[in-house]
Parts: structure tokens; sequence; C-alpha cells
């Protein structure tokens, strides 16, 4: 495995939230890009085919605001397509129609958070798209939360029971190398013995603020108890990888996680 030095790349957070707006009328493409270009990276498409393809290139978007009636394909076929790929993304639409019936279709099927009369009053759509913007971050937040409480007892407790299984020393530096890999989708991964050579040169986890998200490829981690190296942990991404502070958290008790269970395990083996 080749660690390079990365040094650490602090995340910027001043991206303007992406919005994608989808209508056939040129005109109300236009409006709608003005009045939320300062506000939002505003991606615009004149279909909802078009808009799928913006969707494939770009990823997630915030939120989506589209047409009701569209030539080749509805709304409700349009954005009832986007939830499965980013459940997150706040949809609103845009209805120069009053039929209940296509309303609440659109709305179950495409889960619409809102629905806007044409023509619209711009400042009540510039609230209503403000409010959907905070709603899809908000829902990140708790979404990111919920996976990292998961991650941290699926590998906490993964830790306690390969180093419990463990017949020797490989197999359980191998397994718990394992287990960080999955749970912070690493390419590559490994647990080695302070003793051993090759060592990366790489960020250290101790040398890195817990108070900013960085992006790095590599990232070593030292495994100490009482001032005494026990190991040194090695992750690799083959794409740069943003760890957030509460990952950064997490990896910091693992480690610390990690070192308790292999001074449980050479005391068992010196007792035994």
């Amino acid at each position: 495995m080749n660690f390079a030095n990365h040094q650490p790349i602090p995340q910027k957070h001043s991206e303007k939230p992406k919005l994608l707006v989808v209508d056939d009328e040129p005109d109300n493409l236009d409006l709608l890009y003005r009045t939320f270009r300062r506000d939002f990276q505003v991606l615009r498409a004149d279909s909802g085919r078009r808009a799928l393809e913006i969707l494939d290139a770009e990823g997630e978007v915030a939120v989506i605001i589209s047409d009701q009636r569209m030539p080749e394909m509805k709304d409700t076929e349009f954005l009832s397509k986007t939830v499965p790929q980013f459940p997150n993304t706040i949809r609103i639409i845009l209805t120069g129609f009053t039929d209940v019936e296509d309303l609440v279709e659109a709305i179950n099927a495409g889960q619409v958070y809102k629905y806007i009369t044409k023509p619209w009053d711009p400042s009540e759509l510039k609230a209503v798209v403000r409010t959907a913007a905070e709603t899809y971050e908000l829902s990140k937040r708790r979404a990111e939360e919920l996976r990292l409480a998961q991650t941290q007892t699926t590998l906490l407790s993964t830790i306690v029971r390969v180093v419990r299984a463990a017949t020797s020393s490989e197999t359980c530096l191998k397994a718990i190398a394992t287990a960080f890999a999955e749970s912070f989708a690493a390419d590559d991964c490994v647990l080695q013995s302070a003793t051993e050579n090759g060592l990366a040169d790489s960020p250290s986890l101790e040398t890195i603020s817990p108070d900013v998200t960085v992006e790095l490829r590599h990232l070593t981690i030292p495994i100490t108890f009482q001032d005494e190296q026990l190991a040194v942990l090695l992750l690799h991404w083959k794409q740069p990888r943003s760890l957030a502070t509460e990952e950064l958290s997490l990896l910091h008790l693992a480690s610390q996680q990690v070192a308790l269970a292999l001074t449980s395990t050479r005391y068992r083996r010196a007792v035994v």
C-alpha cells in the first residue's frame, strides 16, 4: 500500500446550496434563475428527462422546483423518480391548475413539500425555498447523526467481539482493520504492530484539529495506551475523503477502545 504524504485540507462550508428548477417555458426558467442565483447554485432543466440527467451528473440537490405539467414527462413521474436516490431533497411544485386529484397524486408520488400557484409572489416563493433549504440541511444533519451513532455502536462492539474471539494477534489485527475500513468506507486499512517497519508518512490523527472538517486520502492513527504505542492503524481512500469533526471524534474513541482491547489481550496471554 502506497501512502504518499497528503496534508489534510479544511473543507469549505461557503458553497451555495444547489437548487434545480424545471420548467418547459424558458421565461420561467430565466425568472427563477434570476430570483435565486445570489443564494443558490441554480441548475436549470427544460424537461423532466433533462432534469434527471442533471441530477445524475451533479448528484443531490437541496431543493427542486418543478412545473406541474410539462411535455414528455409529468412532474408526478419526474419527482417520483428522484425520491429513491435523493430522499432528503425538498420538492416544490409550481402549478397553474387547481385540479385536486392531480395535486394529490403529485404530492403523494413525489413527496412534495409544498405547491405554489402561478403566478407566484416572488417574496413568498423565496421564503418557501429558504425554509425548504433549511429543512434539507436539518434532515441531512439528523441522518448523519443517526449514521454516526450506528457506526459507533457497530464499530465498538465489533472491536470487543473480535478481540475476544481472536485466536492469534494476526487475526485480531486483521479483523479490527476490516471493521475500521467498513465503518469509514476506506479502500484499504491495515492495523500493524508499532514495531513493524513501513509506517505511513501521512497525516496523523493526533495532529489534526478536531474543530474542522478535513479532506484527505491517507490517515495514520497511533494506538497508544499509557504513553506506550501498541500499534498503528493506516487508513487509505482512493479518492479524497471528507471527515467531519464527529467522525474524527469517533476515530479517537475507537482508537482508545482498540488500545484497551489489545492491552487486555496481551494481559490474558501473559496470565495463560
